[in-house]
């Protein structure tokens, strides 16, 4: 495939040509046609000559062009399917905090980010994405509803790496955190303070929710405690559900001493309806959270949590996105979680 760039730029006056430039500097079109796009066959000073050169004459490279020649746009798409959890808003702490170091890491390989949040996503959603050809790969802020999508279009289209969880018959990149480890750990310190009576809090239908309820599950067993229905109940990831959530099942009179939630904002949300509740907490009620937003050191109690190394999680992603897009075959990543212990 050719390096060179079309011969149709334009400047504030005269429209200056590509052409015009290389009869300025006595070469051939084709000659500024790869100094200007930085190709190695062109010597540096050459090539710093014509880029100077170009610049002094007002020669704007024609971007749109070049990206449709090179078939690349050098951009990368955040997508935020929310099929489970239409409510949920980009300015949860989580999602700003993952797209913020996934565009940090973006930006710093000179790519451009273009954001899209999908809600209540149809079918053909992600093959509509994918074939704008708008970005040069895709990266995936969470499963939702929609592991089966993301698998069918993974079985032709290479460049895209899911945050998520580790599930069945799954064929897409993923990264994320061991979310059954995380959630035993968060659990187990639980019982091991001496709570029996400890509440779910969390809509399993998200995939990475229902791993952390099945690791919650696995640590009742292993101490002998059987699971009470009652105490589960679907909180999702907006602070009003979750909120009421939270005050039925106080109001409800059901018994206990602890709670793990399956995000940090329910976490967060039910210290403030325990408190307003009249129960103190950590006295009454234990709360572990799951995450370790910013947030949640700065809350009162600070917040005992299970953290997710977000800022490795994104380098991870980018770092598998751009192996993809140069050809190479990848695997997905999950990290160990980690305690962090606090005040709650």
């Amino acid at each position: 495939m050719s390096n060179e760039l079309p011969d149709n730029g334009s400047a504030n006056s005269g429209r200056i040509k590509m052409s015009d430039i290389a009869r300025l500097a006595g070469v051939s079109t084709s000659t500024v046609s790869r100094a200007l796009s930085g190709h190695k066959s062109i010597p540096q000073p050459l090539r710093e000559q014509i880029v100077a050169l170009a610049h002094a004459q007002g020669y704007a490279i024609n971007q749109a062009a070049r990206s449709l020649r090179l078939q690349q746009t050098h951009v990368i798409g955040v997508i935020v399917p929310l099929g489970h959890e239409a409510g949920q808003l980009i300015s949860d702490p989580f999602f700003l905090e993952m797209i913020g170091r996934l565009a940090d890491e973006i930006t710093g390989r000179d790519y451009e980010v273009l954001l899209k949040k999908v809600v209540a996503p149809r079918p053909g959603w992600l093959e509509q994405i994918v074939q704008s050809h708008k970005s040069d790969g895709l990266l995936v802020i969470g499963q939702s509803d929609q592991h089966e999508t993301l698998n069918a279009v993974a079985s032709t289209y290479r460049p895209m790496v899911v945050w998520g969880g580790a599930l069945d018959d799954q064929h897409y990149c993923t990264v994320g955190t061991d979310n059954i480890a995380g959630a035993q750990l968060a659990t187990e310190h639980l019982i091991g303070l001496g709570r029996r009576r400890i509440a779910f809090l969390g809509a399993p239908e998200a995939p990475e929710v229902g791993l952390r309820r099945e690791g919650y599950l696995r640590a009742l067993a292993k101490a002998g405690l059987k699971p009470q229905p009652e105490l589960s109940a679907a909180a999702h990831f907006t602070v009003e559900t979750a909120q009421a959530t939270v005050r039925d099942l106080i109001e409800s009179g059901v018994a206990f001493d602890a709670v793990f939630a399956a995000s940090d904002l329910i976490a967060i949300t039910a210290i403030q309806a325990l408190v307003e509740a009249g129960r103190s907490v950590p006295g009454d009620v234990s709360v572990v959270g799951f995450d370790d937003i910013a947030l949640a050191r700065h809350v009162a109690p600070a917040l005992t949590t299970v953290r997710q190394d977000l800022a490795t999680g994104a380098r991870s992603m980018v770092d598998l996105l751009f192996r993809q897009i140069a050809g190479e075959d990848v695997s997905s990543v999950f990290m160990p979680p980690q305690l962090i212990i606090r005040g709650s």
